[in-house]
């Protein structure tokens, strides 16, 4: 069924004529660039003008298609019963949002009014544009040390140019389909720096939650130490009575409550879907100013929320600025990825439905928010995992649920901005100790014994590198030192088999490996008795033809395989089976090349058997069947005829 009618028309080529006249076409968005290729074809063949235009538009036409917010998709069967279900749903997560918005922007050393409308204008975007149904984007805890790192060196102007830039970073990895690369870096990893960053939030919530006098916080982790320690004589009872208060609320609203009057309230099942940090807020701020408590509000440092939207500002890009701000930027866009496409697996089986998100469009799409709100002077936006969880348990069904949270979330800053000023600093402490604690996976310390030991080392260690220097040299080191772990392992799993008839060793039984001291005098590789007769090869003289199997993979980790059989060679005929390689890269490649190149200058023939796929395809393009003297066959068996017909000419069969 059509979706748009659209009145199209290509324009005029060097002479001045149109290459295509103007017409109506009815079309899907599917079928568009099919159409509209096909129609300026017959138009430029009948009037023998070059394809150029109608491939142009092709290929623009194609790139936008790639572009598919699942939000169009959901549009199809809506009904206003989950319109209904979506605006409760928005709602409830704008409740929600609102005090994690203001916390996460002052725990990150900005404006309270930065998160909220980051949280309003990325929140949109990312709804509007992005690959899963029910994600809700905005500020993440995540963010907090890496932006106030950034805003304590280079200002909050050196903020928004990493802000953008990461935009970038993030929709170019979308349309370049890196999005499912996010996915294989280790979860030793991800534990390790979310269970750091976790433990550096709530450091840094310490000097409000117990109401320090400290004018100016460090970034680094022994600073904050040594600034906590030598202003522990400020601490303000008060404000401890506050935030302690405040978190008691939270934990006593979210797990105790509703259990606890089960059988008295009529609408108990309701209560979850009232925050308890919403609950703690309201509280708090009447406690704080029906008593007087000199304890620091939203009021007393920042002046209140501004009650109109920011203003459109480009940001000042300066080469000397950009490359400096490249690696927090990167830094910013992978964490964001991350965060973002693990909130949206969550939701997706917590959805239960099938469906899958379009993780190549959700970066996309995070790209664009991030760009977008650089504009706004806003901070990095990503998926968040509490709120999504939020939207899902409240009933969401499509991406309507977070454009109407962003639309809530709007209307309380044009509405209600002027309550904030009384809102205690103390109890946003709270909130986001709240939350760091159950952003850790505090377990997997526990557990750490069930594991292997390099499991256990890049964990740790990527929790100390994000606690003690940074995330970026953590999430570095954590996956070179994996990526290291996984390199060894595969090359233990890779492995060279010399096959060796029964005849010649008749100590072993058929189809058995000799024994350890055996296989050990022949380097890395495996000696394997086989019977000929079974396996339906001919005998050979292993003096004089050697026949070899290769197992797993051939890369730069396992290139010694191929150096034990070339210390090993026979006198006329050398034989290799690939049918059990998987894999070879260029330095295996290179390495085999090698070792035909040497064994012929030894007047060794090499039979080659058993390529498939990716080895034949490599074999092929760096041009391994071109050498001469190469000899190929599809089986062992013909690999073995054919050595011995090789060795016809010494007498030996």
């Amino acid at each position: 069924m059509p979706l748009m009618r659209v009145l199209f028309a290509v324009s005029v080529s060097k002479n001045g004529h149109s290459a295509c006249k103007l017409r109506y076409y009815e079309f899907s968005l599917l079928q568009a660039g099919v159409k509209i290729s096909s129609f300026c074809a017959r138009q430029n063949k009948s009037e023998n003008r070059p394809s150029l235009q109608a491939y142009t538009m092709q290929q623009l036409l194609t790139s936008f298609l790639e572009f598919k917010p699942n939000f169009l998709q959901s549009m199809r069967g809506y009904s206003k019963e989950k319109l209904v279900k979506d605006v409760t749903a928005g709602l409830t997560v704008g409740v929600v949002a609102l005090p994690l918005a203001m916390a996460f922007a002052i725990a990150s050393g900005l404006k309270p009014e930065v998160g909220i409308f980051t949280a309003i204008i990325a929140g949109f975007l990312i709804s509007l544009l992005g690959g899963s149904k029910v994600q809700i984007g905005g500020p993440a805890g995540a963010f907090i040390v890496i932006v106030y790192g950034i805003v304590a060196r280079y200002q909050v102007s050196g903020l928004i140019i990493a802000v953008a830039i990461s935009g970038v970073f993030l929709f170019l990895m979308g349309r370049f389909r890196l999005g499912s690369l996010v996915r294989f870096i280790p979860v030793a990893v991800v534990i390790g720096f979310t269970n750091g960053i976790a433990v550096l939030i709530g450091l840094s919530q310490l000097k409000d939650f117990m109401g320090m006098k400290i004018e100016k916080m460090p970034a680094e982790f022994f600073g904050v130490l040594h600034a906590l320690f030598t202003h522990i004589h400020t601490i303000n009872p008060s404000a401890v009575a506050i935030a302690c208060a405040s978190l008691a609320i939270i934990i006593v609203w979210q797990y105790f409550t509703p259990s606890l009057l089960k059988h008295r309230l009529l609408f108990h099942g309701k209560l979850t879907v009232i925050p308890g940090s919403i609950v703690a807020l309201i509280l708090t701020s009447i406690a704080v100013n029906v008593l007087g408590l000199d304890v620091e509000t939203i009021g007393s440092r920042f002046g209140g929320i501004p009650s109109t939207l920011p203003k459109f500002t480009l940001p000042e890009l300066h080469w000397d600025s950009i490359r400096f701000l490249l690696m927090p930027a990167f830094t910013l866009a992978l964490l964001g990825a991350i965060e973002s496409l693990l909130c949206a697996r969550v939701a997706d089986s917590m959805m239960g439905d099938g469906e899958r998100h379009d993780p190549n469009q959700e970066l996309m799409a995070q790209g664009v928010a991030n760009l977008v709100t650089s504009f706004f002077g806003g901070m990095p936006a990503t998926g968040t995992i509490a709120r999504t969880v939020t939207n899902i348990k409240s009933g969401a069904t499509s991406p309507v649920a977070g454009i109407v949270h962003a639309l809530a979330l709007l209307l309380v800053v044009l509405v209600a901005a002027p309550l904030a000023v009384m809102v205690p600093l103390p109890t946003l402490a709270a909130i986001l100790v709240f939350v760091a604690w159950n952003m850790g996976e505090w377990r997997e310390f526990a557990h750490l014994r069930n594991h292997t030991v390099p499991y256990r080392i890049i964990l740790v260690t990527v929790f100390l590198l994000t606690v003690i220097f940074d995330l970026t040299v953590a999430v570095e080191v954590g996956l070179v030192a994996s990526l290291l772990t996984f390199l060894y392992h595969i090359s233990k799993l890779s492995m060279a088999k010399k096959l060796v008839p029964q005849a010649d060793t008749p100590v072993a039984a058929a189809g058995t490996e000799v024994s350890a001291t055996t296989a050990q005098e022949t380097g890395n590789a495996e000696v394997v008795v086989v019977n000929s007769a079974t396996r339906g090869l001919p005998r050979w003289d292993t003096k004089l033809m050697r026949v070899w199997q290769l197992h797993g993979a051939l890369f730069f980790g396992s290139v010694q395989l191929l150096e034990d059989i070339q210390d090993d060679l026979p006198k006329r005929v050398l034989v290799i089976d690939f049918s059990n390689l998987l894999y070879i890269d260029s330095s295996g490649m290179e390495e085999l090349e090698q070792l035909i190149v040497n064994s012929q200058k030894q007047k060794i023939d090499v039979v080659l058997c058993g390529l498939k796929e990716q080895p034949l395809s490599k074999a092929r393009r760096v041009g391994l069947a071109l050498l001469t003297d190469l000899h190929i066959t599809d089986t062992l068996a013909q690999a073995v005829d054919k050595g011995l017909e090789l060795m016809e000419p010494t007498g030996t069969a």
